[in-house]
């Protein structure tokens, strides 16, 4: 036989495979994207009149560039009518996330990404809205005022937050989905992308977006549900489908929202009978577990099920050291983390971000899942994750003693006295408390005890009293901290940088933006730059006292710098601009919007001589 057959065989069956996930996926009309393959129009009577709401309320969401003590660039604008659409520009009355472009994941805080995420999964943030009326929805449209683009997918619940009894079933459906594209005109728009139609009414809407095509941050006024409240009949129109038009994520649009039957995969036994498995035995073990490694966490769950050699290769746990869960937050409950229990007794990265809200996930089972899994636990992400209460902190403290990465992002809900037990994991490296409510006692020592940090998140704390007394803990403890994000930090001094300055000289990335009380006149900006030469990102956004000998101090000793933020500052030339952009060779970012002395040509002769920097000049209208 010739050596080549085995290998012929196997691309074969691969080939194979692929056209019968894409015969399923053209089987299945009402998986497939609307605009591609099925047209729905609904026949109302006279009487079911279509209704127009507004949202009234917004219930959750995972960042806002805005303060929590403030409306300004808040979601909290995208409740009523619009404030400012059809104008367009930067207004502080519209809803903003954290961050937009590439920029975030160019940062030496950036995380590494997760493998065998779906290739359809590309949402960034969420927000989600409730409305007055439950209705079947015949439109939603989303009123953008700048740097339009970033929605990717609006979906919809079938529990209702204002009913007195809880559901006794909650389901989440893709209305619209699209992968993230460029828009290239910043202007206002209507965004009114053709909705799917759905099986049960709905007053809670969820909007996920993507920035990173985004040469700004995206800006959003206001949320318009349609709808009518008895169900529509629906008349199918089946286009001709071209198989060479249908691809991978079109099938897996459902498994993009949840883990659609999900549970029956991984608890299936029925395998295929026969002692037949192909060529596949005559490869190497670890040849077959490399090529599993590219399935994602469903394909994973369908292949267990073909013949018992697969089996054994799908529920190894070596193929789920890395377990990224977030894209199935939609389904995932406790029944899904009991049947992958068996398979992540080696789990060492752990993303359950957004994921359990609404009682999907319990404490019970959480605990139940970390009692087995934690031991190996490096990396655990629970951005949004709202089931966390004090017992969860309080359970991982204890189970996971290899904790090196803890991100609670978000994590709004949790009580200030939970966190005191993260004090526990000695050996964190980098801990993330974005929007959470720690107080001042629980952060000094979680700084005590965790001095081997090396990238630290407080933005938007709002319960810390004195972030004085907070820097210099961090200056006298955290030795080796590279990354600090301050965002928002109501009352750090220049007595407190002093002391991040000093104690912390690895620093190569800090966020101080809209600190208030920092004042360029106490010399705080110039002794940063000299003590930190290590500097690759510096955000000073909002400041307005930031000045030209802070630059030519920035251009002096910080040459490594890459992004630098002065945005809203009046007292920063040209010139002194030039200077820095000749001194950091690698600088790629530089925001002057609102920075009045410098207007539209300076920046286009900036951009000339410097072609390779991103130059902003926001602008409001």
């Amino acid at each position: 036989m010739s050596p080549v057959f085995p290998m012929l065989t196997i691309l074969t069956m691969f080939y194979y495979i692929c056209l019968r996930r894409r015969a399923r996926t053209a089987a299945r009309g009402e998986m497939m994207n609307s605009h591609r393959t099925v047209e729905s129009n609904s026949q109302t009577s006279p009487l079911n009149a279509e209704v127009v709401q507004y949202a009234k309320e917004v219930v959750d969401f995972s960042s806002h560039y805005g303060s929590e003590n403030s409306m300004s660039y808040t979601m909290w604008n995208l409740t009523g009518v619009p404030n400012v659409f059809p104008s367009s520009g930067d207004f502080t009355q519209t809803a903003v996330f954290r961050t937009y472009g590439t920029w975030w994941d160019q940062c030496p805080s950036a995380s590494l990404p997760f493998k065998r995420t779906p290739p359809n999964f590309q949402s960034q943030d969420y927000v989600e809205l409730t409305f007055e009326q439950q209705v079947y929805p015949t439109a939603v449209h989303v009123l953008e005022t700048y740097h339009p683009g970033a929605v990717i997918r609006i979906l919809a619940c079938s529990a209702n937050p204002y009913s007195p009894s809880p559901p006794a079933e909650v389901r989440w459906e893709i209305l619209w989905s699209e992968r993230p594209t460029k828009v290239n005109a910043s202007q206002a728009r209507q965004f009114k992308p053709c909705v799917k139609q759905i099986n049960f009414p709905t007053n809670l809407i969820r909007l996920e977006v993507n920035s990173s095509l985004l040469d700004y941050y995206t800006e959003l006024d206001a949320v318009v549900l349609y709808g009518v409240k008895d169900k529509p009949v629906l008349s199918l129109k089946t286009s001709l489908i071209d198989m060479n038009d249908l691809e991978e994520d079109d099938y897996e649009e459902k498994d993009g929202c949840g883990m659609d039957n999900l549970n029956k995969k991984l608890s299936s036994t029925a395998l295929r009978e026969g002692p037949n498995n192909g060529y596949f035995d005559k490869l190497p073990y670890e040849l077959i577990q490399l090529i599993l490694n590219h399935l994602t966490l469903p394909d994973l769950c369908r292949l267990a099920q073909t013949c018992k050699l697969l089996n054994q290769h799908c529920c190894d746990p070596l193929q789920y050291i890395h377990l990224n869960l977030q894209p199935y937050w939609a389904k995932l409950n406790d029944t899904s983390l009991e049947f992958l229990q068996a398979r992540c007794t080696l789990v060492q990265w752990l993303n359950l971000s957004w994921t359990g809200n609404r009682g999907f996930i319990s404490v019970a089972g959480f605990s139940r899942f970390l009692k087995v899994c934690g031991s190996e636990l490096v990396r655990l992400e629970l951005s949004c994750s709202h089931f966390l209460n004090e017992t969860c902190l309080e359970i991982i403290s204890e189970l996971c003693p290899n904790l090196q990465d803890l991100n609670l992002s978000s994590c709004d809900k949790l009580p200030p006295q939970a966190f005191n037990h993260i004090a526990k994991l000695c050996g964190l490296k980098r801990l993330v408390l974005y929007r959470t409510k720690i107080e001042q006692t629980a952060l000094l020592s979680i700084l005590n005890f965790c001095s081997e940090l090396q990238h630290l998140s407080l933005g938007s704390c709002v319960m810390i009293e004195d972030y004085d007394v907070i820097a210099s803990m961090i200056g006298a403890k955290c030795k080796r901290l590279r990354t600090l994000d301050l965002w928002r930090c109501k009352n750090i001094t220049e007595n407190g940088i002093a002391e991040l300055a000093s104690g912390c000289p690895l620093l190569e990335e800090l966020d101080l933006g809209w600190c208030p009380t920092l004042q360029s006149s106490t010399g705080c900006f110039a002794k940063l730059a000299r003590q930190l030469p290590n500097l690759q990102k510096l955000f000073l956004t909002a400041n307005r006292s930031v000045c030209d000998t802070d630059i030519e101090e920035l251009a002096c000793n910080c040459t490594r710098l890459r992004q630098l933020d002065i945005l809203g500052t009046r007292m920063v030339s040209p010139a002194s601009l030039r200077k820095l952009l000749e001194s950091c060779k690698d600088l790629s970012l530089l925001d002057v919007s609102f920075c009045s002395q410098i207007d539209n040509r300076a920046v286009l002769e900036l951009n000339v001589s410097f072609p390779k920097v991103f130059i902003k000049k926001s602008f409001t209208q």
